[in-house]
C-alpha cells in the first residue's frame, strides 16, 4: 500500500521512493508519494521522477486500488529507487483554491443555508455548485466581501484523521458532509479552519490546503450560472 504522504504534509515537494510495481508500460506504483491523485474536485499533481540520470515526466496521477503515476515514455523498472519532484507552483495553486472553496462552502451555508453539492478547481479558477434558487448581484457582493474578510483574518488551517463513527457522533453533519463519503471509508480526514475550540469550518476532505487563510490571496467572485432546478454555480478566481 502506497503511503499517501500528501495527506499529512502538503508542503514537501521532493522525496525519495521505490518503485513497487509497474502497470502496463507507463503506470508506476511507489511505496510512498507526495503526488496528489485526481479526486474531490482537485486535479492531480504533475512533476517528475528521476533515477540514474534519467527523468520521467509525471503527466497524471490516479487513485484506484493503488496510487498510479502515469509517466511519459517507458516506466522505470520495479525496485528502482528514485527521486520524485512535485510541481510546486501547480500544487500551491490547487491548495489555495481548495481552501478558498471550503470558505465559500461555509459562507454559503451561513448566509443562505445553501449546501454545497459539488465543486471543481483548477490552477487559475474554480467553481462551486450549491442548492439554492438564484443569487443576485447583491448576494454575490456579500459573498465576496465575507470571503475576503476571512482571508484578511488569516485564520489557521489544520487537518487530522478521525474514526468515522466518532466523527458522525460528534461533528456537525451539515458542515462535515460525511454522508457524501462511501460507507467503506471508516477513517476520515477532517480539515478545520479557524479557532480550534470553535472553528469557522470543519469538513471531511482528502485534498491539499494552505496553512492559513491569508495564503489564499484576494478572492473575486466572477459570477453565477443556473445548474438545473434550484441549483446555482458560483465561479471565483484568486489574485
Amino acid at each position: 500500500m502506497t503511503e499517501a504522504r500528501y495527506l499529512d504534509d502538503a508542503t514537501t515537494h521532493e522525496f525519495e521512493a521505490t518503485v513497487e510495481t509497474v502497470r502496463g508500460t507507463d503506470r508506476v506504483v511507489l511505496d510512498r508519494t507526495y503526488f496528489y491523485p485526481t479526486g474531490g474536485g482537485q486535479p492531480h499533481d504533475t512533476g517528475t521522477l528521476s533515477a540514474g540520470g534519467e527523468t520521467w515526466d509525471v503527466t497524471d496521477v490516479r487513485k484506484r486500488d493503488r496510487i498510479e503515476h502515469v509517466v511519459a515514455g517507458d516506466a522505470p523498472d520495479t525496485g528502482t529507487t528514485l527521486t520524485g519532484a512535485v510541481d510546486a507552483a501547480r500544487r500551491r495553486a490547487h491548495s489555495r483554491y481548495h481552501t478558498a472553496q471550503h470558505l465559500l462552502s461555509a459562507v454559503l451555508l451561513d448566509e443562505f443555508d445553501a449546501e454545497t453539492t459539488g465543486n471543481q478547481l483548477y490552477a487559475d479558477h474554480a467553481h462551486l455548485d450549491c442548492a439554492y434558487d438564484r443569487f443576485d448581484g447583491d448576494d454575490l457582493r456579500t459573498i465576496e466581501t465575507r470571503l475576503n474578510d476571512l482571508v484578511a483574518s488569516d485564520l489557521p488551517v489544520r487537518w487530522y484523521s478521525l474514526d468515522r463513527e466518532e466523527a458522525e457522533a460528534t461533528l456537525d453533519p451539515d458542515r462535515t458532509r460525511l454522508h457524501l463519503l462511501p460507507d467503506s471509508i471508516r477513517e476520515v480526514r477532517i480539515v478545520e479552519i479557524g479557532d480550534a475550540d470553535d472553528p469557522f469550518d470543519r469538513t471531511a476532505c482528502a485534498g491539499t490546503h494552505v496553512e492559513s487563510t491569508g495564503d489564499i490571496g484576494t478572492v473575486s467572485v466572477a459570477g453565477r450560472t443556473t445548474q438545473g432546478s434550484a441549483h446555482e454555480r458560483v465561479n471565483f478566481v484568486l489574485e
